[in-house]
């Protein structure tokens, strides 16, 4: 089998930096953590809920 080439773009370039997913990444301020992850460190990072 030949050996796949390093995906540059897309979805499939970037993982979540903690669970490995590509779903649902939350990319903005350099986070690249997915969303199921950010709910469970969001506090520790300083963010807090609106409402």
């Amino acid at each position: 089998m030949s050996e796949q080439k390093k995906r540059t773009t897309g979805p499939g370039s970037r993982a979540c930096i903690r669970c490995g997913t590509h779903n649902g990444l939350i990319r903005r301020y350099g986070l690249n953590i997915c969303r199921k992850c950010f709910r469970e460190v969001a506090p520790s990072m300083g963010f807090k809920k609106y409402r």
